[in-house]
């Protein structure tokens, strides 16, 4: 049975285990620094870190932001050692039903192979790709900007809301200003 248990830096083992997870399947220009993750984790109110349990077995992490109107989920990944055994699927509709809110999270653009696959399967979960032109802020100092998509799940309208999400996500995610 899925479930998701938050952590914290004290739950050493844990936590270990989600870093190890992140650095594995995010290349390094898509999330913070690890010192900054580990504030964000402890310190931030809205910002949630979890491990993805099957029973007692952690399979993966989930990270995701609280805000008014919507849900963000920044980092989701199932360790290797997992994947195609239906884990993500399951944790979607698991957080889809515990949620009841938007959900809105980003996507590399859909030019390779792997970027394809995966937007697919968040479109398979319900999930709607957003052609409105978007940019991810750095998340370290020399970074540039990457190209990327948003995808969201419930009631959000990319006519009517983008700019209202880029700005939250921009201002409370990234520390910028959106122009």
């Amino acid at each position: 049975m899925i479930r998701l248990q938050p952590i914290s830096t004290a739950d050493t083992e844990h936590y270990t285990f989600m870093e190890r997870l992140l650095i594995a399947a995010f290349p390094p220009e898509e999330y913070r620094e690890l010192s900054h993750l580990r504030n964000y984790t402890d310190q931030t109110g809205h910002f949630h870190n979890n491990l993805i349990f099957d029973d007692n077995t952690p399979v993966g992490f989930i990270t995701y932001w609280n805000f008014e109107r919507f849900y963000y989920v920044e980092h989701f990944a199932i360790h290797p050692d997992q994947r195609n055994g239906g884990y993500g699927q399951k944790v979607l509709q698991h957080i889809c039903q515990q949620i009841r809110q938007p959900i809105v999270l980003e996507v590399e653009e859909p030019v390779e192979e792997m970027a394809q696959r995966r937007i697919n399967f968040y479109k398979r979960q319900g999930f709607v790709l957003w052609d409105n032109e978007y940019q991810q802020p750095p998340y370290k100092a020399g970074d540039g900007f990457l190209p990327m998509h948003l995808m969201v799940y419930g009631n959000l309208q990319s006519e009517q809301d983008f700019e209202e999400v880029k700005q939250t996500l921009y201002r409370e995610v990234y520390n910028v200003v959106a122009d």
